[in-house]
């Protein structure tokens, strides 16, 4: 059985500098406060905890002058509401976050309404909304009232930049189609990160050579569950996993070829540990089978002789 990793998989760039930057901050002043999860990896949260990362829910939570905000980004009065409260903020926020940020406040500062091609719980599009003065919603389905889009006027789209590029082509065009004669003008910026379109277009390209996909990653990234669908979508057995103990023996019995692909909130070690964990129950299913062929071709030879067919030993007694 062959284990194949996919091309591009695991930590972004945005996530390797926000984890960094937390150690580094731990490190030179023995502990560091976070808003919200920095990484949505059970793992790696719990790694950084033990390195003086701690997680925080709100700024009452916050232990000391200084508040870490993660890759994943806040809301522009999340950065008032620290100045208010003297807080130094130590600002993680990946830069193609930090652009689709900006894309909305522009938009909206001229005129236009904002629809979010997203997770409307999910915290990087939470924070975009933020930087919209009001005017913006997130949505995945192209389905508004008419009469609310026409006192839009003007719509621009952008996305979370974790979505998958098909879904919101197929976004755009569904609301262009449906409200194009509804609006003055309709303005489209693809804000999907470069990596993320890299990750996803190579776990389509190897769920397509394998018979099996394993998906590592959080249960809460949806960056991971997103791979796990599309690679669901090419039509090969596929389980996301956070853990190589969760793979079981009967994924791998008939597969001649496995491919691994992770989410980017996903450390290279646990990636690692997955594929020796995959090749080590390779190297022994491939000995148990070995071993019970032997046992069928013993269990053969002293059947057949027993059934009175004449074995190597009866053959050459015969020849006297």
């Amino acid at each position: 059985m062959q284990i194949i990793k996919a091309e591009d998989l695991g930590f972004c760039f945005g996530v390797r500098h926000a984890i960094k930057t937390a150690e580094q901050m731990a490190r030179q002043y023995g502990k560091v406060d976070t808003l919200g999860d920095l990484v949505h990896n059970t793992q790696v949260v719990q790694r950084l905890e033990q390195q003086g990362v701690r997680i925080v829910d709100t700024f009452d939570d916050v232990d000391g002058a200084k508040v870490m905000f993660t890759a994943h980004g806040v809301g522009e009065k999340v950065y008032d509401e620290a100045r208010a409260r003297g807080l130094q903020t130590i600002d993680a926020t990946c830069p193609l976050v930090r652009n689709v940020q900006q894309a909305v406040r522009d938009l909206a500062n001229h005129g236009f309404f904002v629809l979010v091609f997203g997770d409307k719980d999910h915290v990087e599009v939470r924070g975009v909304l933020g930087w919209a003065n009001g005017q913006a919603l997130a949505a995945t389905e192209a389905r508004f009232d008419a009469m609310t889009v026409r006192r839009w006027n003007k719509v621009g789209i952008v996305s979370q930049t974790t979505q998958d590029p098909r879904r919101f082509t197929q976004f755009v065009n569904s609301f262009i189609s449906q409200y194009n004669d509804d609006v003055q003008e309709i303005r489209v910026i693809n804000t999907i990160c470069l990596p993320t379109r890299r990750q996803k277009q190579s776990a389509i390209d190897l769920a397509r050579r394998v018979d099996l996909m394993i998906v590592v990653g959080g249960r809460h990234s949806a960056n991971t569950r997103h791979l796990a669908e599309i690679c669901q979508e090419v039509g090969v057995e596929t389980h996301h996993i956070e853990r190589p103990e969760e793979i079981q023996v009967s994924w791998l019995r008939g597969r001649e070829r496995v491919g691994v692909t992770a989410g980017s909130s996903t450390p290279d070690d646990i990636i690692d540990r997955v594929v020796g964990h995959l090749e080590e129950m390779a190297r022994r299913a491939e000995s148990q089978d070995m071993a019970a062929h032997r046992h069928e071709a013993a269990f053969s030879a002293t059947s057949g002789a027993r059934d009175g067919y004449p074995d190597t030993a009866s053959t050459a007694g015969g020849s006297r």
